[in-house]
């Protein structure tokens, strides 16, 4: 009893450990949010099935060409032999016969004369009860010219889904950027207000401590607390919009909503060089990867085109029969006939109503539909990227700027303070001072998060990772 006691408690000792362990939020960076998101997206799983079907249909298209080896198997019983009627002239059952019965074996023989005796229906079976026929059947591919192309075509389908894969890796690796650095100004506007609701306590703690010796009003007493009941307001909004900016960091990684989840990193670290060149060197339209999926489409509408001109050849297949033959009125005494033979089936096109001519037409119009939309891409990513780089150096400047006006607002409440506990300010400039810094502050880490997102958006155009 103490030892299944013993066992009891070690089991609830593992278990709190176990579930003390799994409630433990899953930290994680931005390089670890894309990681995660890559992999366990859906459109990215998809990608990568597309590209297992694209290597199925290699397989598939090299077979046609490949030699076919089939047999068969074909039982026949006759529940009434038919019989061929006979002319007037050969109504006798041994005229007809006599002429035949050199050609045949005795075994043949013996079953026809078995099989038309008591016959009087003026005609003769040719035929016996049972029939099975096994066979072997070899056909194999010499000559079609739509073969080779249509193999080309899917190892170019196979490439084309690789670069989809390449895409659709940087969509998602987009959206959790996108979904990850307002995590990070949350975080960083709570941390900035705890802060000042811990200076604002201590003034407030400060100035009721000097109304009670005389030395402050009452109205400045409720003009801190009032400040400070804003700021706890303000630091609950704050709180509940993170939780709405992780549930979209977790819908970006396609992570459980139901699991905890936490990041790392602030925008300070963020907040770096653009990398050299990405503001004056001329765009490279190849680094992105839409532009090498739709000219891998390119090549698949012209290859299209030549698959349908390729359908004017001729084509020319050779097979190969060997077969066994079984005729007998039981399953027992009848005999086996043997025969094998090769041959070659060359199929000429002539005339098909146009339908060749009207599918290379529409491939062709497919071409040049892609074609335009392969121009419209490059000018669309000639615009974002110039967009990107005015952006970014907006953003630089914005945040100069604001770093200018943080240390000027942050002097000036200090100011203000040591005048106010001196005697020689009032409580008035010190709620004014108080409401700019906020104001600046704020202003300060929107700068900051404004040029992060805008040297995302530079590398997102130019694909720099």
């Amino acid at each position: 009893m103490k030892q299944s006691g013993k066992r009891l408690g070690f089991a609830l000792v593992m278990l709190w450990m176990v579930t003390g362990l799994s409630a433990q939020p899953n930290t994680v960076s931005l390089e670890d949010a894309i990681s995660y998101a890559i992999n366990n997206s859906t459109s990215t799983q998809n990608a990568r099935l597309n590209i297992s079907d694209a290597e199925a249909q290699i397989i598939e298209r090299r077979s046609t060409g490949l030699p076919q080896l089939n047999g068969s198997v074909n039982f026949q019983h006759y529940l009434k032999v038919p019989v061929q009627p006979l002319p007037e002239n050969f109504q006798t059952f041994g005229v007809v016969f006599a002429d035949l019965m050199p050609y045949l074996s005795e075994s043949t023989r013996q079953l026809l004369l078995e099989q038309n005796s008591g016959d009087d229906s003026g005609g003769v079976a040719f035929v016996l009860k049972n029939n099975l026929t096994a066979s072997l059947n070899l056909e194999s591919m010499i000559f079609d010219g739509s073969y080779f192309v249509g193999l080309q075509a899917a190892r170019a389908y196979r490439k084309y889904a690789a670069v989809d894969l390449a895409v659709k890796e940087r969509e998602v690796r987009n959206q959790v950027i996108d979904a990850y650095y307002p995590v990070l100004l949350v975080d960083e506007n709570l941390e900035l207000l705890e802060k000042n609701i811990t200076n604002l306590e201590r003034l407030h703690f400060e100035t009721e401590e000097l109304y009670k010796a005389g030395f402050a009003e009452q109205l400045d007493v409720d003009r801190l607390e009032l400040s400070l009941t804003n700021l706890q307001t303000e630091r609950d909004n704050l709180l509940r919009q993170k939780e709405l900016a992780i549930a979209g960091l977790k819908f970006a990684m396609n992570y459980p909503q139901d699991s905890e989840l936490e990041v790392t990193g602030d925008l300070d670290e963020m907040i770096v060089e653009a990398p050299a060149g990405s503001l004056t060197d001329a765009v490279n339209f190849q680094r992105r990867p839409e532009i090498g999926l739709i000219d891998e489409a390119l090549q698949l509408n012209e290859l299209n085109i030549r698959v349908n001109k390729m359908g004017y050849l001729p084509s020319l297949r050779g097979f190969a029969t060997y077969q066994q033959s079984y005729f007998g009125n039981d399953l027992k005494n009848g005999f086996w006939a043997p025969a094998a033979f090769v041959g070659l089936t060359l199929n000429v096109p002539i005339f098909d109503g146009f339908n060749k001519k009207a599918k290379i037409q529409r491939a062709q119009l497919d071409l040049e539909e892609a074609i335009n939309q392969r121009n419209e891409l490059v000018q669309a990513i000639s615009f974002e990227v110039e967009s990107a780089r005015t952006s970014y150096m907006n953003a630089q400047e914005r945040l100069a700027n604001q770093q200018k006006n943080l240390e000027l607002a942050e002097r000036i409440y200090q100011t203000t303070q040591v005048k106010y506990r001196e005697g020689v300010g009032s409580s008035l400039e010190v709620s004014q001072a108080e409401q700019s810094l906020y104001t600046t502050q704020s202003n300060y880490m929107q700068a900051m998060y404004d040029l992060v997102v805008a040297r995302a958006n530079l590398e997102k155009a130019l694909n720099i990772q």
